[in-house]
């Protein structure tokens, strides 16, 4: 594995921003990271935990799926991220629609409406509890307003390692209870959850040069500082990888005049790629029985 762990950092190398990540090899368990303890901003990566925080909220009995929310107008002051931003409030949603937009487009009306009913307190507990010690969640919907060169108080950030491990435990947790204990979740809200964000409609970075049918349960981010995606590729109906991909210090325009979040894009999408091919090649290597 060690020229897959160059390569992606060779491709990190080309870059003047920073640029950190976390990669599990799902085959054998081998694991390897750029910055994995680094500190970034986390953008909407920070609504995997927002998600699996309110299902063990759910398993708790202290919140219900199917609890109706009425989308008012005060809702949408101040949002940027999402559509329901455009609608005219007054109709009624449940926690769970909220969950999925929240996930699916990133929508922060609905983010705005969960996190009505779980506090930051909840969520910074939940995840010292499994493990993301390098997570702080700071603000319900950052404000709008905030400059590029933000600090980093002023928002949720997390660690490669941190998501990644997060993501590793939601999967395992499908088949391996003392996962799902850790979690508070059940198995089958775990399952629910990955299918959720494999509904992802903003499929880029990871996504974007794998193949198109490729099952990619993933959330990406945007933020004042950088771009980054964290999720997991499937292959042949089975999970391949796990990348957690953070970014920061990112110019608006790079030197070749192209935007900034255009570079991001094309960073992440070659390391997903690079993974997505090094790994792809052994596991029809282990179905064939050849060797790599």
């Amino acid at each position: 594995m060690d020229k897959l762990w160059q390569d992606l950092n060779s491709i990190c190398d080309e870059q003047s921003y920073v640029t950190g990540w976390y990669v599990k090899n799902l085959l054998d368990g081998s694991h390897a990271n750029r910055l994995g303890d680094y500190v970034f901003p986390t953008a909407s990566t920070r609504k995997v935990s927002i998600l699996m925080a309110v299902l063990r909220e759910v398993n708790r009995a202290r919140l219900r799926l199917d609890e109706p929310i009425v989308y008012e107008e005060r809702l949408r002051q101040g949002v940027v991220s999402g559509t329901f931003k455009f609608l005219q409030p007054g109709f009624t949603i449940t926690l769970q629609d909220a969950l999925v937009q929240m996930m699916v487009i990133s929508d922060n009306v609905c983010t705005a409406m969960i996190m009505e009913r779980i506090s930051l307190d909840q969520l910074n507990d939940f995840c010292r509890t499994v493990g993301m010690h390098g997570t702080v969640h700071r603000t319900s919907v950052p404000r709008p307003d905030m400059p590029a060169n933000h600090p980093l108080s002023e928002v949720t950030t997390t660690t490669p390692i941190d998501q990644g491990h997060l993501f590793d435990l939601i999967l395992r947790a499908i088949d391996d209870p003392r996962a799902a204990e850790l979690l508070g979740c059940t198995a089958q809200q775990c399952k629910w959850a990955i299918e959720v964000m494999s509904w992802q409609k903003l499929r880029t970075k990871i996504a974007s040069r794998l193949p198109e049918d490729t099952f990619v349960a993933h959330k990406g981010g945007t933020g004042k500082r950088g771009r980054m995606d964290c999720g997991i590729v499937y292959r042949k109906s089975r999970p391949l990888f796990i990348m957690a991909a953070y970014t920061d210090e990112v110019p608006k325009v790079m030197p070749d005049g192209l935007p900034g979040y255009f570079s991001v894009f094309n960073t992440i999408g070659r390391m997903a790629r690079a993974c997505w091919d090094e790994l792809g090649a052994r596991q029809d290597a282990a179905t064939t029985g050849m060797p790599t």
